[in-house]
């Protein structure tokens, strides 16, 4: 009977009311940019067969994204553990037998075809975590739900973390910090898991840039007004980090430490690693206003940027549309991550509302950090750029995310009429 009367208002009504427009055209201009910027990034240089993957990648990207919009959430949530579980494995097979590209052996090869498993865990890490938040009774304040929600969080990020992929396992940390606070975490530890990170990069800088930044810190947690040893001993924790960060600095590997150097003074390796964000910056700056024009932007025509398909993409349409191109490419961003969070915010699903904030949280990382590592003010650490840079698996598990989103938003309207 509820079938019937749900078919039947569907049937009367418009059946557009129930398609998020907005969210698709958004994505899907984000994707005709990435492909019009790989095929200049690629364009003469022998490497045509980069863009006739990602475009074949992104007609599968967007049957799955349109798909998903009308599964049934149940069907969803039914599959979820077997998902993560057929994730794990194959996170485990890839340091078995992984194909190793870059020094991180996070690829599982299969002919000309290329599978990165730590792409789709994001996906699968995302839903696990959404289900277990949705169960009756959690309570993320307990410490029993608290760390239920790190194991989820902790296998998937190890195995991660030992291909080596640090770059992706930041990606987790952000998503995981951002679940925290949609389910109601205590905001000011997320406050102090937030500054951390920030006040040890600071800290890299000098002295003075880590007694400036943690005095900063010290200021907003006092506003929390927490009891005062809470505060004392948050701004222990962040300072001990931040003084420790050069310590540990040292004991990195040659070429992290070369990476940090490099952030911190892109200039000291001009011919090495450095090369590529001092090119980079470059082509940013040459696209002036209105750019040079399609497929006629000296860095990205004669080649000056290695491998710029993928990390530094954005200084593809920057440097041939300029400014407004890039800020096309930003204010589309923006708009598909707002629309994340406003659907979320709007479902009365709380599996779904997870999802799709969760799925924002993602995106919102990856630009932040893609976008400021092609301008050099973030370290260089392989995050690609949503829709724009080349790859597959990063590709389709962007489509699935959005495809989450259209189905937390049709699902929400569906509700409305019911």
């Amino acid at each position: 009977m509820g079938q019937e009367r749900e078919t039947g208002i569907y049937l009367k009504r418009n059946p557009g009311e129930f398609f998020d427009w907005r969210t698709f055209l958004t994505t899907v201009t984000l994707t005709a940019i990435g492909l019009i910027s790989i095929y200049s990034a690629t364009f003469d240089a022998g490497m045509s067969s980069i863009f006739t993957r990602q475009l074949y990648y992104s007609i599968i990207g967007l049957a799955l994204m349109v798909g998903i919009t009308f599964i049934p959430e149940r069907w969803i949530t039914n599959i979820v553990y077997i998902l993560f579980g057929t994730n794990i494995l194959l996170l485990i097979a890839v340091l078995i037998i992984g194909k190793e590209i870059n020094g991180t052996k996070g690829w599982l090869s299969f002919g000309s075809f290329n599978l990165q498993p730590a792409e789709f865990a994001k996906l699968s890490t995302l839903l696990l975590l959404a289900k277990f938040i949705s169960t009756r009774g959690f309570d993320v304040h307990t410490v029993r739900d608290l760390g239920k929600l790190l194991l989820i969080f902790v296998v998937p990020v190890t195995l991660i973390f030992l291909q080596p992929d640090h770059g992706t396992t930041t990606v987790f940390l952000a998503l995981f910090i951002g679940i925290l606070f949609w389910a109601g975490f205590d905001l000011f530890i997320i406050f102090i898991l937030v500054a951390t990170p920030l006040v040890v990069i600071f800290s890299l800088f000098g002295i003075g840039y880590f007694v400036l930044s943690l005095s900063i810190f010290a200021i907003i947690a006092a506003l929390f007004r927490r009891k005062i040893w809470v505060t004392v001993l948050g701004i222990i924790i962040v300072g001990v980090a931040g003084y420790l960060s050069n310590i540990i600095v040292e004991k990195l590997e040659p070429y992290q430490k070369e990476r940090i150097a490099i952030f911190l003074d892109p200039g000291s390796h001009p011919k090495k690693q450095g090369y590529n964000v001092i090119q980079s910056i470059l082509a940013v700056g040459n696209g002036g206003l209105t750019g040079a024009g399609f497929l006629q932007g000296t860095q990205t025509r004669l080649k000056y940027i290695p491998e710029q398909w993928t990390d530094f993409i954005f200084s593809v349409p920057t440097e041939e549309f300029g400014f407004l191109g890039g800020l096309l490419v930003i204010g589309l961003l923006a708009f598909l991550i707002n629309r994340s969070m406003r659907i979320a915010a709007a479902s009365d699903s709380k599996f779904l509302s997870i999802v799709s904030f969760g799925g924002g949280v993602i995106i919102l990382y990856h630009s932040i950090i893609n976008i400021g590592m092609a301008i050099g003010i973030v370290p260089v650490m392989g995050i690609p750029l949503p829709f724009l840079s080349s790859g597959g698996s990063f590709l389709i598990t962007n489509f699935c995310l959005v495809g989450l989103m259209l189905n937390a938003y049709r699902t929400q309207k569906l509700k409305k009429i019911v």
